[in-house]
């Protein structure tokens, strides 16, 4: 359960295994590399969870790993908006459409969307040859489906400049719910190199917003 996840509501949270980039601050190897999975609940085991539930929460947190890599997303997104609940997506926006799908479907009432970096910085966080063409579309996808969503990014110095800011406001266009959140060190992460790279304050940190809403007033 929780509080804080999907804005507004109580809700649950459904981890999903597996994953198409290897950001190396990310938080959740054991939902990234294979090495480290366990055998999954079955959905019918986390739906009938869900059911018992209903009158107690009131939304449900899909995130990962990835979500939009499970090929059966779509029916389970189904089932649980069959009984009654909310649904939130997290996601990298590398299967745009996936998204399409959702959102045509209308089984979406909030999507959190991570950006890495610019675009020209993109393979460097997320470990991967990206398609950065997908990302944009995902972004805009998104934007135009007019339903409540969050971009946010994670502060890397050497990923996330002033620059790279001001690029990514300029993908993201006339997105307002953007957050930057600060990079955390943990021995669990998927590379422990990063724990070495220097961390933003938090004085610099409000700095960052301040440019980046500087750059956003500057195009629209």
């Amino acid at each position: 359960m929780t509080l804080v996840d999907f804005p507004g509501l109580v809700a649950a949270t459904v981890f999903t295994q597996g994953c198409n980039f290897r950001c190396g601050y990310c938080h959740n190897p054991e939902l990234v590399l294979p090495q480290f999975f366990k055998a999954p609940l079955s959905p019918e085991t986390v739906l009938d969870y869900l059911n018992d539930r209903r009158g107690k929460l009131e939304g449900v947190v899909i995130t990962g790993g990835e979500p939009t890599l499970q090929t059966g997303l779509v029916d389970f997104i189904v089932r649980i908006k069959e009984m009654g609940f909310a649904v939130k997506l997290d996601t990298n926006g590398s299967h745009p459409e996936v998204l399409l799908s959702l959102l045509g479907l209308n089984l979406l009432d909030y999507i959190a969307m991570d950006i890495k970096s610019s675009f020209s910085k993109y393979n460097l966080v997320t470990g991967v040859a990206c398609e950065t063409t997908k990302i944009q579309e995902s972004v805009d996808l998104i934007i135009k489906s007019g339903i409540p969503c969050q971009f946010r990014t994670t502060l890397v110095k050497e990923f996330c400049s002033k620059e790279d800011l001001c690029d990514i406001q300029l993908l993201m266009r006339q997105a307002d719910h953007y957050v930057l959140q600060p990079f955390i060190p943990s021995r669990k992460i998927i590379d422990l190199q990063f724990n070495h790279q220097s961390q933003y304050t938090s004085t610099e940190v409000e700095a960052l917003k301040a440019q980046y809403d500087k750059c956003r007033k500057a195009h629209y």
